[in-house]
């Protein structure tokens, strides 16, 4: 095992493994226990770092919000009344439709990606080795068999998970805007139409083959846009791990840009569910 660690190859596989629960006969296993699990694993580590997040923006925007005050604000007062601001802004300016729930929608959806694409920053031994350590200390473990993936944007599981919830939320928006026949007739009399009955009717299949394809390709788009991207940048900084000690002053260039790769995709997200939540809401 330890010749293993010292290869590339076994590097890079470790750091992309996540920590992995599952129930096997009925008996409790963790990681490569589960590895024919399927869908009945849990990915353990992605489940505690997207919580802990979202538990801590809504900490700090709670206290911010309980403290904020008319007089000169402290820096993070104005550093979150900018970020609101900001969202408040493009809500604004891109949903057509009246609902209060965007505005905290794509607050909280901008607010937490970005903090979970920000874990991307930390060096990649940095906590791994240490659950790796606490795993060998406390639990009497293989150090190489403990698994931790700090970033859960990483994991198409959670951005499918996020994609979801916008999905669902695009079909109730619709069907609440429109009805539910409203909404089918959206589906099925677009984008091609005749004012002959028979017609028509013969175009129905084939609306609703286009009409469906785009629906879902939205969803499908959100995911694997977040999720490719948060990938590829991982993985680089996993392969300026492999190099030992260089890789500090090679990290850091790279952590920079990555800052704007970060923001820009936590952006995107938000941008794309205010604007697909918009068309569902509008009638054509």
């Amino acid at each position: 095992m330890a010749a293993e660690e010292l290869t590339v190859q076994s590097h890079i596989q470790h750091h992309l493994s996540n920590a992995t629960m599952c129930s096997v006969e009925g008996e409790i296993v963790f990681n490569k226990a589960c590895e024919n699990a399927g869908f009945m694993a849990l990915h353990v580590d992605t489940l505690a770092w997207s919580i802990g997040l979202g538990i801590i923006f809504l900490m700090i925007f709670r206290s911010v919000a309980t403290k904020a005050t008319t007089g000169v604000p402290g820096k993070l007062q104005c550093f979150v009344e900018m970020i609101v601001e900001m969202v408040s802004n493009n809500v604004r300016d891109t949903f057509h439709g009246s609902s209060k729930l965007i505005a905290p929608l794509a607050l909280t959806i901008f607010v937490w990606i970005f903090l979970m694409n920000l874990m991307d920053l930390i060096p990649v031994d940095f906590l791994p080795s240490f659950a790796g350590l606490v795993g060998a200390t406390v639990f009497g473990m293989d150090s190489a068999d403990v698994y931790m993936k700090i970033v859960p944007t990483t994991d198409v599981n959670m951005t499918a998970g996020l994609a979801l919830g916008v999905f669902l939320l695009m079909i109730g928006y619709g069907i609440r805007m429109k009805g539910v026949g409203g909404f089918i007739k959206e589906l099925t009399l677009q984008p091609f139409s005749s004012s002959n009955i028979v017609v028509q009717i013969l175009l129905i299949p084939f609306n609703l083959l286009l009409e469906l394809i785009g629906l879902f390709a939205k969803p499908f788009s959100l995911a694997l846009r977040l999720f490719g991207n948060l990938y590829a940048g991982e993985m680089i900084f996993i392969l300026i791990g492999a190099v030992g000690l260089w890789q500090l002053p090679l990290h850091f260039p790279w952590a920079v840009f990555h800052i704007l790769v970060i923001t820009l995709q936590a952006f995107v997200f938000m941008m794309l569910t205010i604007v697909y939540l918009s068309m569902a809401s509008s009638k054509h």
